[in-house]
C-alpha cells in the first residue's frame, strides 16, 4: 500500500496550523506536507514535527504574494531576483525541517507578455534552482495545475512538464503529479503514471469533481493504489483535498485501506 502524507494546508484546518501536526499524528499519519512554512520560524515547525514523530515530505518554494492571488513567480521575467532569494530561503527552511524535496510553482502567465519569454524565464529559473538544491541533496519538483481552478497557470499538462524536464536537462528536476489536476486537464491517469513513473518524485490526490476525499467522485482510487504498488512506487502520496465535511469524518477511505 502506498505511503500517505497529510497535507496540513488542506486537512485539519478546523484547527490553527501549528495544532494540525498533533491532529495528523492522532489520525494515524506518519508524514505531512503543506504549501508554505514561511509564516512561522523553521524551529517552530521542527518542534511540532519532532513532538509528533512526523516526517515532512514536501513544501513549496516561496511563491509570491499568495494572499493577493499570486500562484508562483518562476515564469515571471521581472521577478528573477526575488525567485533566487526564494530558493535560498526554501533551502534554509528545508535543511532545518529535514525535507528532501521542494516544489516550484510556475505562476500565472500575465497578459501581454510573450509566451516565449515566460518559457525562457521558467527554464532559466529551474536550472538555477535545480543546481542550488542539488548542492544540498534536495530534489526540485514542478507541478502541472489545472487551468479551471487557476486560469492562466503557466504549467498545466504532464506533457508540458516532460518537455520542460528535457529542456532543463537536470538530473535533479522531477514532476509532482497531482492526480486531481491531471484528471481535470487530461485524464489517462494510469497510463501516464506507468509511462512516466521514473520522472515522478511525488504524487498528490483529491477526487473530482469537488476536490474532496477519495471515493466522493469519478476517480477509481483503489485501482490507482494497486497500480502504484505493482509499479513499485516508493514515494509519498500527499492528501491535498478539501474534506467534504470535517477532516476526521472524511478519513474513512484511508481507514478502509489500512484495515
Amino acid at each position: 500500500m502506498p505511503q500517505f502524507a497529510a497535507n496540513l494546508t488542506m486537512l485539519f484546518n478546523e484547527s490553527p496550523f501549528l495544532e494540525r501536526f498533533a491532529k495528523a499524528r492522532q489520525a494515524g499519519f506518519d508524514a505531512v506536507e503543506f504549501l508554505f512554512p514561511y509564516p512561522f520560524t523553521a524551529t517552530e515547525i521542527k518542534e511540532r514535527l519532532d513532538q509528533n514523530q512526523l516526517k515532512l515530505v514536501l513544501h513549496n518554494l516561496p511563491a509570491g504574494d499568495w494572499d493577493a492571488g499570486e500562484r508562483g513567480i518562476a515564469c515571471l521575467p521581472e521577478r528573477k531576483e526575488e525567485f533566487r532569494k526564494g530558493v535560498a530561503k526554501g533551502i534554509e527552511y528545508a535543511k532545518v525541517l529535514g525535507v528532501n524535496q521542494l516544489n516550484c510553482l510556475a505562476g500565472k502567465a500575465p497578459s501581454g507578455v510573450d509566451q516565449k519569454v515566460l518559457h525562457e524565464t521558467f527554464i532559466e529559473n529551474l536550472r538555477f534552482a535545480a543546481d542550488e538544491l542539488q548542492k544540498e541533496n534536495i530534489r526540485l519538483l514542478i507541478e502541472p495545475i489545472n487551468t479551471f481552478d487557476i486560469p492562466g497557470f503557466f504549467l498545466s499538462t504532464t506533457q508540458q512538464a516532460l518537455d520542460i524536464l528535457s529542456e532543463v536537462q537536470s538530473k535533479n528536476l522531477f514532476i509532482q503529479y497531482d492526480i486531481y489536476h491531471a484528471q481535470r486537464m487530461e485524464g489517462e491517469l494510469a497510463a501516464t503514471i506507468e509511462k512516466n513513473l521514473g520522472k515522478i518524485a511525488h504524487i498528490q490526490l483529491a477526487d473530482n469533481p469537488g476536490r474532496n476525499e477519495p471515493g466522493t467522485g469519478e476517480i477509481h482510487y483503489p485501482f490507482l493504489f494497486r497500480l502504484l504498488d505493482l509499479l513499485g512506487y516508493k514515494g509519498w502520496i500527499g492528501c491535498e483535498y478539501k474534506p467534504a465535511t470535517t477532516t476526521e469524518a472524511g478519513l474513512g477511505w484511508l481507514k478502509k485501506l489500512n484495515s
